[in-house]
């Protein structure tokens, strides 16, 4: 066994040599059994581990075939970068030499990617701290890092990998990066066009050539992704404008030496434009027929349009989704009369199988919770597949305003061809909002506010805010949360808490002052998919502490119920919103109506609003916006509560006057609100010069008109102020900014102008 075991114990067995070893006969081992093993070389890795992983045991008879097996299980390990077996006697030695561990990770250099996610990314393939160094995988990394950066248009760019060995078998991974100037799209070509202009071809694509704002929009930075985007568009435009032939021949994407300018050239055979003569259902339509002929989209006579067939066949996968066949098939197949330039389509249906949903598979929520998705589904699990229920859902988890991305997926489920899985994918946006800012007056002297907003609060769904106002003439604390679902039939509960104390303005040269303290709770009950009615009761005690110059409206109202008042009123609002965004919304419906009545305390009133908003798209970049609002108020068996009045101008009103100064104001001149409110806007959005379709920078052009009037006023359509103006919407990391200049174009003397004016909110 002595010279067997020289042989042996000078072999360094690697991955790569492990056949090798075990199919040298002249260096064979002759079989023993096992007395004892003993491990050498280990400084982290517990020897449990190698135990655990051996295939051989004391007791057993060692062999070269174990052998080798016991090399390959410990290299499998992926914990050591050589493994020895040696024998004494009847002991045998296993000696590991340890891969070095990773102590740190670094990047060094990178702009385009923020370090954090880079991080993350190489924690996710197993390049951490505390992880064995694999230099393939530090190797690929390296790799994957340079096919981000040319993503990004950044051709030139360097990454070294640079791997620092330190005390404790450790080492640093560090990788070095020379980003680069990005790759500008110098020019866009498109050959064989005929029947468009190549200015008006170029205009529907997201990539150009450049413009002013580049720096803001990225467009001019060659995607490949983009690319195949726009062609994509150019082939729809082309075939919802007749050309039913229309194909792209070939794509050049060419980039110069240096790597910093990129051309790109696109070929293109239009084809003959075709007009449509007639349209027949073939195939099996469950006795239907005419239901989903009245889906057909097609218009006989008119120029081919694929978006119609498209939007006809897709109604009719959708109407049969309805009755739980997923998996319908709609073909419009195409009779083409080349001749005289005419198409006639066949619509050939095939429902295929009915099928059932199996399980709802929610990822990319890191944050959010799992049931505040789920709850949102009106598709449900073990229930029939229904396409109209999953869209609804869809758009109901769209519209909670947490995701910037809502998809949904149908896949098979393997052996049941009655089942499928839905796979829902979300991408998660910030819904928290922080504002502080501080100001200083030599009448306020300094002021401090802070608000803070969470919609989704700890990825429950809840929405939680505080709102302080530390000015010395507008104090403000506001306390709001709402749970959406406080039951679990959709009834939502919202709590405020609040005290707001107002003093007059310097200029108006008084020192009373209006304290309002109070609670209140609201639940809104859903009644449809889109309807939800509310109800709700407060509590609030307003104290009016006289002074110089107290507007005569708030004496009176002191005369008759005392400086200190109880009031008790009871909510009830109603709101329908059929909106495709919360956020950017461009198509739908919303509609809100809030009422107020004064049921116990010392004033009885009723105060009622409704706000109604429509938006049309007129298509890809330009959209209308509508928007509409009445107000009023009367006290019942006394006057209405002078500080419950209505007030306007300024944003969300009629833009271009002060903020809250239309209507009557008290014989001191003070403006006190009215108890009627008429506010009408239009709006229309376009894309921002050099921007291209990018939807987060856009300006729009509107006209206000409104006003405020008293209790004994009526309205009066002669005494409407109006205005026009542009302005700036820009969807920023804090919210929607909205920016708008505004010049008055009916106006009375005594009106307070001011033309330029800012936001953060939605729209209107």
């Amino acid at each position: 066994m002595n010279n067997y075991f020289n042989c042996f114990r000078v072999r360094t067995v690697s991955a790569a040599a492990i056949l090798a070893f075990a199919a040298t006969a002249a260096c064979a081992v002759e079989p023993f059994t096992v007395r004892d093993i003993r491990i050498e070389g280990l400084q982290r890795v517990e020897p449990g581990t190698i135990f655990a992983s051996l295939p051989l045991h004391v007791g057993d008879t060692y062999t070269d075939e174990k052998g080798s097996a016991a090399i390959r299980a410990l290299f499998a390990l992926g914990l050591f970068k050589d493994v020895r077996l040696e024998t004494s006697g009847d002991v045998l030695i296993v000696i590991v030499e340890e891969r070095p561990t990773i102590a740190d990770v670094e990047f060094v250099g990178s702009k385009e990617f923020d370090s954090k996610a880079l991080k993350k990314a190489m924690s996710d393939i197993g390049l951490t701290e505390g992880r064995p160094f694999d230099k393939a995988l530090a190797d690929r990394a390296e790799q994957e890092l340079k096919r981000q950066y040319i993503n990004k248009s950044l051709y030139g760019a360097q990454v070294v990998t640079t791997v620092t060995p330190i005390e404790r078998n450790r080492v640093n991974l560090t990788f070095s990066i020379t980003e680069g100037q990005p790759a500008k799209i110098k020019d866009i070509n498109i050959v064989g066009n005929k029947a468009f202009s190549q200015s008006t071809l170029r205009d529907l694509f997201d990539l150009n050539t450049g413009g002013w704002l580049s720096w803001y929009t990225k467009a001019d930075r060659y995607s490949r992704a983009k690319l195949n985007a726009d062609i994509e568009t150019l082939r729809s435009y082309y075939l919802a404008r007749g050309y039913l032939e229309f194909k792209v021949d070939s794509t050049q994407v060419a980039i110069s030496p240096d790597k910093q300018a990129i051309s790109i050239t696109i070929n293109v055979t239009e084809g003959e434009r075709y007009v449509v003569t007639g349209i027949k259902l073939e195939g099996n339509y469950l006795g239907k027929e005419d239901e989903f002929k009245s889906l057909i989209t097609i218009k006989p006579g008119q120029a081919y349009n694929a978006d119609e067939v498209a939007a006809t066949t897709k109604a009719f996968t959708d109407l049969f989704a309805t009755f739980g066949f997923a998996f319908a098939r709609v073909d419009a197949r195409p009779q083409i009369d080349r001749a005289n330039g005419r198409v006639a389509f066949t619509l050939v249906a095939d429902p295929s199988r009915r099928v059932y949903v199996r399980r709802i598979n929610i990822s990319g929520n890191d944050r959010t919770r799992d049931e505040v998705i789920r709850r949102e589904f009106r598709q449900f699990e073990s229930s029939w597949y229904d396409g109209d229920k999953i869209k609804l859902s869809r758009d109901r988890v769209d519209r909670l305003g947490f995701f910037t991305e809502v998809n949904v997926e149908t896949q098979d489920v393997p052996g049941s061809p009655d089942q499928v899985d839905l796979n829902i994918t979300v991408k998660e946006k910030p819904t928290g909002s922080l504002t502080v800012g501080a100001g200083y007056g030599s009448a306020d002297k300094l002021s401090l506010s802070f608000g803070i907003n969470q919609e989704n609060a700890f990825g429950s769904g809840n929405s939680l805010g505080l709102q302080v106002n530390t000015s010395k003439y507008n104090q403000v604390i506001v306390v709001s949360t709402t749970d959406p679902y406080f039951t679990k039939d959709g009834v939502s509960r919202t709590i405020d808490l609040y005290h707001r104390a107002t003093k007059p303005y310097q200029d108006q040269g008084g020192n009373y002052e209006l304290v309002t303290e109070g609670a209140s709770v609201r639940f809104g009950v859903p009644f449809s998919e889109t309807d939800r009615v509310y109800f709700g009761i407060g509590a609030e005690r307003t104290t009016i502490k006289p002074g110089t110059s107290i507007p005569a409206s708030y004496l009176v109202y002191a005369n008759e119920f005392g400086n200190s008042s109880m009031l008790f009123p009871l909510t009830i609002g109603w709101s329908r919103d059929s909106r495709d965004s919360a956020l950017v919304p461009t198509d739908g419906r919303l509609q809100r109506f809030n009422s107020e009545w004064g049921v116990g305390g010392a004033a009885r009133y009723l105060k009622a609003d409704y706000q109604y908003q429509q938006y049309v798209p007129l298509n890809k970049q330009f959209s209308l916006a509508f928007n509409g609002e009445l107000g009023l108020g009367k006290g019942l068996g006394g006057p209405f509560p002078v500080f419950k009045n209505f007030y306007g101008g300024g944003l969300g009103s009629v833009r271009g006057f002060d903020q809250g100064t239309l209507g009557p104001r008290d014989v001191t001149g003070f403006v006190i609100g009215g108890t009627k409110k008429v506010t009408l806007s239009a709006e229309l959005n376009a894309p921002f010069p050099g921007t291209g379709n990018d939807r987060t920078l856009r300006m729009f052009a509107f006209v206000d008109a409104g006003n405020i009037y008293g209790e004994d006023e009526p309205i009066r359509a002669g005494e409407l102020r109006a205005s026009v103006g542009v302005g700036l919407s820009w969807i920023s990391p804090v919210g929607p900014l909205r920016f708008a200049f505004a010049q008055p174009i009916r106006k009375f003397a005594g009106d307070r102008i001011q033309k330029l004016q800012f936001q953060i909110g939605t729209s209107f």
